[in-house]
C-alpha cells in the first residue's frame, strides 16, 4: 500500500479563482484562528483564470474596500456600451439590454486580479498552494466529504522497484469548499455521489473564446464595451461576441457559443474566427498583433440548473455551483458573493447545513431567479428570444413560469436528423491560422510522458457508432485539436488523443453525445499559462 503524506486543515478550498479566494479571505477576516488552505491546479494563481471580464465591483468593494488603491494591471473604467445584430456584411445597432449597462463597472484581467486576492489571503495566514491538482475526493467513515487527494506525479507505470511516480498527499479538512469553476472534476464526482442535481434541470453550458490584441494607434476607445449577436451563427444557435477596449491600443475580443446547439457539424472555434472577419471587426484588427488566446466553458443554466450547493462536509461555490449571470454577461461578482456568503455561513455555524437555502434567498441567488427565463428562450430561436427577453426584463422576472434547460449533449442531433445550414463563412486570414496556432498563443504546457488526463471509457464507440451517427463531433467542438480520428493501419479509423494540446476548457466532458469522456486533472501546473487574459 502506498504511503501518502497527510495535511490537515479546518477548511480546504479547492480552486484559486475569485470564489475560492474570496471565501478564504472572508473566513480569515471573520475567524482569524481558522486553519485554511487553497489548492490551485495551475502553476501559479491566475495562470488559468479566464473570463470576459467586466467586473461589477460591489462585492469586491465589500470584501476589500481598498482594492482601488492597488488595482490589477488591467483595470479600465467602463465608459460606453453598444449592442448590435450582425448580418454577413452589416451591423444593426440595437438598444442595450438593461442587464448589460456597465456604468460603474471595470474591464479587468481576471488573471491579474486573482494573484492580488491570493496575496491578500496569504497575508491573513491562508496557505495557498498552486500546482496542486485535486484528483479524487476523500470521505469519512460516515460518508461525509473529508478533503481531497492530490494527483500523483510521474509516469503511470510500475518498475522493478514499484510504481514510477511520486504519490500525492492527502489534504483533509472538517469542511471542504469546491470552487473549481465550470465542470470541475471533483465537483462532478460529488454531484453524482450525493445526487445534488436530482431536483434541478440539467446544467447547460457555453464555450467561450478570448484573445488579447495589440492594435495600431488610434483604433481603440478605452472603456468601450461592445456586444453582438447574429452572424456567423444561425438563428437557432445561441451565441454572441464581446469587444472590450483597453488602454495602450489593446483590445479583448471574444465569442461564446452555447453548447446546447443541435448541429453535429458546427465548429465553435471556426465561428469565432469567422466573427473576426466581419467587415466591422476585421477593419479593427487588421494590421494588429495577437498576444494571447484562451478558451473555457461557463455554467450557463442559471437558477433552474443550480444543483444543491451543500452536502455532508462540503459546499459548492462560484461557477462550480452555477452562479454565473448569463443575461448580464458577468460571473466574477457572483463568484465573489457566493464565496463570501459561504465563509460567513461556515464562520457562523461551523458547518455547511443551510447554505443552499441561504444562497438562494440572498441577493446573488435572487439575481439569478430574476433572469431565469432569458437564456432558455433562445432554444426557440433568436427572434422569440429577443421578444421573450424584453418581456422578462419589463416584468422583472415575475412571470409565473420557468422555462426549462436541456443538457448540452442531449441537444445534439444525429447526422441524418439535421441539415446543417449554409453558414456563409468567408475566407479568413487573420491569426491564429488554425487551432494549433491558438494553442501556441495559450502558452500551453503538458509533459508529453505524463498520464493522459482525458479518459474515454470505450474508444470503440468512436470508430463505429459515433462516426456513423454523429460524425465524431469531438473533432468539431474541441478548440485545441485534442481529438483526431486517424488511420488505424487496418483500413479503419481509431481515436488519437493529443492530450498535450488540451487548454482545460472541458467542452469534451460536456458535449460528447455518449458521455463517455471524463476530463480529469492533469499533473499539477500543467496546462495553459494565460498572459493577461
Amino acid at each position: 500500500m502506498i504511503e501518502r503524506d497527510v495535511m490537515e486543515y479546518d477548511v480546504l478550498i479547492v480552486g484559486g479563482g475569485p470564489a475560492g479566494l474570496a471565501c478564504a479571505i472572508r473566513l480569515k477576516q471573520l475567524k482569524a484562528d481558522l486553519n485554511v488552505c487553497v489548492l490551485e491546479k495551475a502553476s501559479a494563481i491566475g495562470a488559468q483564470a479566464l473570463s470576459g471580464a467586466v467586473l461589477e465591483a460591489g462585492p469586491l468593494d465589500e470584501l476589500l474596500p481598498g482594492w482601488h488603491e492597488d488595482p490589477p494591471g488591467i483595470c479600465i473604467p467602463a465608459k460606453r456600451d453598444e449592442f448590435s445584430l450582425l448580418t454577413k456584411t452589416g451591423k444593426i445597432k440595437l438598444p442595450v439590454p438593461p442587464q448589460q449597462h456597465n456604468d460603474g463597472n471595470f474591464i479587468i484581467s481576471l488573471g491579474l486580479l486573482t494573484p492580488k486576492l491570493a496575496a491578500q489571503a496569504e497575508s491573513l495566514g491562508v496557505d495557498v498552494f498552486p500546482g496542486f491538482s485535486a484528483a479524487v475526493p476523500l470521505f469519512n467513515d460516515d460518508g461525509s466529504v473529508a478533503g481531497v487527494q492530490i494527483g500523483d506525479m510521474g509516469i503511470e507505470k510500475s518498475g522493478e522497484h514499484g510504481p514510477n511516480f511520486a504519490p500525492g498527499p492527502e489534504v483533509r479538512a472538517r469542511i471542504t469548499v469546491l470552487a473549481e469553476g465550470c465542470r470541475g472534476s471533483i465537483t462532478k464526482q460529488l454531484i453524482q455521489r450525493f445526487a445534488l442535481d436530482a431536483d434541478c434541470d440539467p446544467q447547460t453550458y457555453g464555450l467561450g473564446f478570448k484573445e488579447l490584441w495589440q492594435l495600431p494607434p488610434g483604433r481603440v476607445e478605452p472603456g468601450l464595451i461592445q456586444h453582438s449577436i447574429g452572424w456567423p451563427l444561425d438563428s437557432r444557435t445561441y451565441g454572441g461576441s464581446f469587444l472590450y477596449h483597453l488602454d495602450n491600443d489593446r483590445v479583448y475580443i471574444g465569442y461564446v457559443v452555447g453548447l446546447d446547439y443541435e448541429d453535429p457539424r458546427l465548429q465553435p472555434f471556426e465561428a469565432f474566427q469567422q466573427f473576426k472577419h466581419h467587415p466591422s471587426i476585421k477593419a479593427l484588427l487588421e494590421g494588429g498583433e495577437i498576444l494571447a488566446a484562451g478558451a473555457r466553458t461557463i455554467s450557463a443554466g442559471g437558477w433552474q440548473s443550480m444543483p444543491k450547493l451543500e452536502m455532508p462536509g462540503a459546499l459548492l461555490i462560484g461557477d462550480a455551483g452555477g452562479t454565473l449571470n448569463v443575461p448580464k454577461i458577468k460571473g466574477i461578482h457572483q463568484a465573489i458573493r457566493s464565496g463570501m456568503l459561504a465563509a460567513t455561513h461556515i464562520a457562523e455555524h461551523d458547518g455547511v447545513a443551510g447554505f443552499d437555502a441561504r444562497w438562494r434567498a440572498s441577493p446573488g441567488g435572487q439575481e439569478l431567479k430574476k433572469v431565469r427565463n432569458i437564456k432558455p428562450g433562445f432554444k426557440r430561436g433568436l427572434w422569440f428570444a429577443l421578444l421573450n427577453g424584453a418581456l422578462e426584463t419589463a416584468l422583472g422576472g415575475r412571470t409565473p413560469w420557468t422555462l426549462r434547460n436541456t443538457a448540452a449533449y442531449a441537444a445534439t442531433k444525429k447526422l441524418d436528423e439535421y441539415d446543417s445550414p449554409d453558414r456563409n463563412w468567408v475566407e479568413r486570414n487573420l491569426p491564429p491560422r488554425d487551432r494549433l496556432a491558438s494553442v501556441f498563443f495559450a502558452n500551453n504546457s503538458h509533459e508529453e510522458n505524463q498520464p493522459v488526463h482525458l479518459k474515454v471509457r470505450d474508444t470503440s464507440v468512436c470508430a463505429t457508432t459515433c462516426a456513423t451517427e454523429y460524425g465524431n463531433p469531438c473533432q468539431n467542438f474541441c478548440p485545441a485539436n485534442v481529438y483526431e480520428m486517424v488511420d488505424d493501419g487496418a483500413g479503419g479509423k481509431r481515436l488519437q488523443i493529443n492530450a498535450a494540446n488540451c487548454v482545460h476548457c472541458k467542452a469534451c466532458d460536456i458535449k460528447d453525445p455518449y458521455q463517455i469522456i471524463d476530463w480529469t486533472t492533469p499533473e499539477g501546473g500543467s496546462g495553459p499559462i494565460y498572459q493577461s487574459l
